[in-house]
């Protein structure tokens, strides 16, 4: 019997009315002779309440505790989806990470998978049940609670695709599909009917928040095939994720943005290079990536090194300085909030300069100021106040793909 497993968002289960559309999905797909086996993440904005209901309380909360709390959110809703199925008519059973079998590293609130022990889930479905699984979350081999980071029940939903040889891994979100840019806030963007597992690795690594990193890590490493569809809507197709597509005939896969970020400067008179090498390596040892490859706009200063950090890990970057006792060596540091990053994604290193131009030339024409910018082979990526993103993201697509520049 074929096997489906269906991954539902925050978003697709905010309320009873969502709760019960998506039963709906999940039953239908059993109905049509599948085993299903059904991943969500919790309701709506629960994690950011628990975020909050958490730093009431304290603004030091170990990463164990953290763990335990966030991975709540999972619980109740998985439960409330089974719950919904079972009233529809169906048999369900929900569970979850750990009785899922999910074994993870200890490295608590960004726990990657070891493997994933599938009797539970097998027997469950020898017996008929419709699978629920809570997302976002396993156990270490201590038998604690861990969760695995941003968009975490996506990584749940393929690593349970790849074990259990599913057929399909089919993502449902508030949106149809990959776009050329996110449709909520640009109205012409465009759909994917398909793309490969590296121009979506690209995508997500620069801010598209459809499907996260690690997941298409994972579907890549395991061959899975993903769809990316809407649970609001029925029978849309959507954004099929595979190793084998057609050709992108744009040499631009997207525009993407990430919001919330900041600009970090670090001032030091004597040897700049040795302090950037240092605050590198004190952050990645706290599994914090920094983005330093983004540079200043004008003239640079060799005495000053600036990098690009999401703004809740600030507080993580001044205990990393208080840590190696920069902050007493003549070194002035500074940040600055409110910061967006926007990258032309997947294009072709002979037109990146060029890209590049179009950009700063949009912007101008919209007295945005660009405040930093980086430029490879795999995107252009300017940094703007976030107060100006969305309208400096919508006047870029229009350049890029309305007006066919690159195509």
């Amino acid at each position: 019997m074929p096997l489906v497993i269906q991954k539902f968002g925050g978003s697709s289960v905010a309320d009873t009315h969502h709760i019960f559309n998506v039963a709906k999905k999940i039953t239908d797909v059993y109905k049509s002779g599948n085993d299903v086996v059904a991943v969500v993440s919790a309701q709506g904005d629960t994690t950011d309440k628990l975020q909050q209901l958490m730093e009431e309380i304290t603004d030091e909360a170990s990463k164990r505790e953290k763990d335990v709390l966030l991975s709540s959110g999972e619980q109740v809703s998985s439960s409330l989806l089974a719950m919904a199925v079972q009233k529809l008519g169906f048999p369900a059973v929900s569970l979850t990470g750990w009785q899922a079998g999910f074994l993870t590293e200890s490295n608590h609130t960004d726990a990657r998978i070891i493997k994933i022990d599938t009797k539970r889930i097998e027997n469950e479905l020898k017996n008929k049940n419709i699978v629920i699984v809570a997302g976002f979350q396993g156990i270490d081999e201590n038998g604690d609670i861990t969760t695995l980071g941003r968009g975490g029940s996506d990584t749940s939903a393929v690593a349970l695709a790849a074990a259990l040889n599913a057929d399909i891994c089919k993502i449902y979100t508030d949106v149809d599909g990959v776009y050329t840019a996110d449709p909520r806030s640009v109205v012409s963007a465009k759909k994917w009917s398909s793309l490969s597992y590296d121009t979506m690795f690209e995508m997500a690594h620069f801010g598209a928040q459809v499907l996260n990193e690690r997941s298409i890590e994972t579907a890549k490493k395991f061959g899975v095939t993903v769809e990316v569809l809407s649970s609001l809507s029925d029978n849309l197709s959507g954004t099929v994720i595979t190793k084998e597509t057609k050709a992108i005939t744009n040499t631009i896969s997207g525009i993407s943005l990430k919001n919330h970020l900041a600009k970090v400067t670090v001032s030091a008179r004597d040897n700049t290079e040795k302090h950037k090498n240092l605050i590198t390596s004190e952050m990645d040892k706290t599994g914090i990536k920094i983005d330093s490859s983004m540079k200043p706009v004008g003239k640079q200063n060799k005495d000053i090194f600036n990098f690009i950090v999401e703004e809740n890990h600030i507080n993580d970057f001044l205990a990393v300085t208080k840590k190696i006792g920069i902050e007493n060596q003549n070194i002035q540091i500074s940040y600055e909030k409110n910061k967006s990053e926007i990258s032309v994604i997947n294009i072709s290193e002979s037109l990146n300069l060029n890209t590049a131009s179009i950009i700063f030339e949009t912007l101008s024409e919209m007295n945005i100021d660009v405040e930093m910018v980086a430029c490879d082979e795999k995107r252009v990526s300017v940094v703007v106040a976030s107060e100006c993103a969305n309208s400096a993201v919508n006047a870029i697509h229009s350049k890029l793909f309305e007006e066919d520049m690159i195509i």
